[in-house]
């Protein structure tokens, strides 16, 4: 493998350092509609049943939301459940753990379940950091300013108001629990830049925030009086006898039985749909992102805002080919890291929004100014060397030690090398509609974190994904206890499936005698294929 890299590398072109073309307003809405995933005809599928009937799709995402339940009919529910909570927390990254940690304060009785282990999640994985208002010169308008034209005026503006207003707050919350953000020399937070913002408003530690937001609140949840299971996603929601949401049936990996928790309040907290592969895409997203939470709330008759929004993270690894998807942080070009096409040109302004940058690397792919890698893929150079040479030799191993650290064992050197990189799939924009309470159209359903939509509109800006966990998960467990307090008594034997039958004759109906797949898909079938 060293040989093959360093051959690779053999043939870098020399950089030219001219700045790259400057876009207007119309430059940006052709070079997104020609070239952006989103916006392109290919693998797309309109939604035949459901909330969304008539929505076109990604065909990969079109395939789980009219899929048939996992659970085959009779769909009979047993005679007691195996749990009876006050709030059920379905999914153990950013969101669910908040929101467990604010239902328990308040002397709830709480159940998470995860699909794999507590913290496993997409927000472990997070590198770039957290964006919220703390500067002298910024504020939460600058931030809401910033947020609602980079998601193309889209965004919900309820929402959007709630995460800019309260983000502060939730920031002086995470560093009470003992969170080490960088410093600044000074002793405040360090505040760094991020594409498509005004004002430098992002918070790090290092890069590796996620990982280190994880290991400080993982080990509070498992601390407090909260009931955790492991290893048991959740693959229907069920129905009280209003219609109401009254709990979910998980499947316990382990022992591959069904788990029937009965519960005044739910709350939805199971990420996106990365690992779905959208278009063929590698993705950056965790093992279990397999839209899950949006397969059951669809099938609940509950709607989904832009589900046919995802976002392509400019600078997956492209080479070599075994870190194919693994991200490099938005950060990295907020520090001076500098992109460059096989010609050794600058072709777009790197700290553009990220679905403008991802379709200049696709464009220059597609018209021939990509790099060939020795797979035969294209991608485009990402410098970070510009960075060192810029700010003094070591900032790219100070500021960026996971990067390094990771390139290194295959043999690329980021502070002496370029990394070769192109889009990689990495967020769901859209979700299960909500409102600033976290509620949905079904009571007692509370949504949190990825997957919710409305509030990132058609794009998402770099950091307010992990703000939107903690402030949001925090309104998904404060309301779920809102609820659970003054929820009447509700019949255990009154409670059913019947939205999950209601779904099928639908499913029956559309595609005739057409098989469908199953879903929740709950993980991804990485198995080879016979030729």
């Amino acid at each position: 493998m060293a040989d093959l890299v360093e051959s690779f590398y053999a043939n870098t072109p020399a950089f030219d350092d001219a700045p790259p073309p400057t876009l207007s307003p119309e430059d940006r809405s052709r070079l997104l509609s020609s070239f952006y995933p989103d916006y392109r005809p290919e693998g797309k599928a309109t939604l035949k049943v459901g909330p969304n009937k008539g929505t076109v799709v990604p065909q990969e995402l079109a395939d789980v939301l009219e899929a048939r339940s996992r659970l085959t009919s009779p769909r009979n529910l047993p005679e007691n459940p195996d749990h009876d909570v006050d709030i059920l927390i379905l999914g153990g990254g950013g969101a669910g753990i908040t929101a467990a940690l604010f239902a328990a304060k308040e002397g709830r009785s709480v159940l998470l379940a995860t699909k794999l282990r507590v913290g496993d999640s997409n927000t472990v994985m997070a590198e770039g950091g957290i964006q919220t208002a703390l500067g002298e010169e910024d504020s939460p308008v600058v931030h809401f300013r910033d947020t609602f034209r980079g998601g193309h005026g889209a965004n919900d503006p309820s929402l959007l108001s709630v995460l800019v207003a309260e983000g502060p707050e939730m920031v002086e919350w995470l560093v009470s629990r003992g969170i080490l953000f960088d410093r600044d020399p000074q002793g405040g937070l360090s505040l760094r830049k991020g594409g498509g913002t005004s004002r430098p408003r992002l918070i790090s530690a290092k890069d590796y925030t996620g990982l280190e937001l994880i290991r400080v609140l993982k080990e509070d949840v498992v601390n407090a009086p909260v009931e955790i299971l492991e290893f048991s996603p959740a693959v229907e929601l069920i129905a009280g006898p209003d219609g109401s949401c009254a709990g979910a049936v998980l499947y316990d990996l382990d022992s591959r039985r069904y788990i029937y928790v009965k519960a005044k309040a739910v709350i939805l907290a199971t990420g996106g749909a990365g690992r779905l592969h959208l278009a063929g895409f590698a993705t950056s997203n965790h093992f279990g992102a397999t839209a899950d939470g949006l397969t059951m709330a669809y099938r609940m008759g509950i709607p989904l805002v832009h589900p046919e929004s995802f976002q392509f993270h400019p600078t997956g690894v492209l080479f070599p080919s075994e870190m194919a998807g693994m991200l490099i942080t938005e950060a990295v070009r907020g520090a001076g890291a500098r992109m460059y096409n096989r010609l050794g040109k600058r072709f777009v302004n790197e700290l553009e929004t990220r679905d403008v940058v991802a379709s200049a690397i696709i464009r220059e792919c597609a018209e021939g100014r990509g790099v060939k890698t020795p797979q035969g893929t294209f991608g485009v150079y990402l410098d970070l060397v510009s960075i060192d040479r810029e700010t003094g030799e070591g900032t790219v191993e100070k500021r960026f030690p996971n990067i390094v650290k990771l390139m290194k064992r295959h043999h690329v050197d980021p502070t002496k090398k370029p990394i070769l990189v192109y889009p990689t799939l990495h967020y769901q924009n859209g979700g299960v509609r909500i409102d600033a309470k976290t509620r949905t159209s079904v009571s007692h359903l509370l949504v949190a974190g990825e997957a919710s939509g409305g509030l990132h509109g058609t794009n998402r800006l770099m950091g307010n994904s992990l703000l939107e966990l903690f402030v949001f998960g925090r309104r998904a467990g404060m309301e779920a206890v809102e609820l659970a307090l003054h929820r009447p008594a509700f019949s255990w034997k009154e409670s059913s499936l019947s939205h999950v039958d209601r779904f099928e004759k639908d499913l029956t109906a559309a595609f005739a005698a057409e098989e469908r797949p199953m879903a929740p898909v709950l993980f991804p079938d990485y198995r080879r294929k016979e030729s």
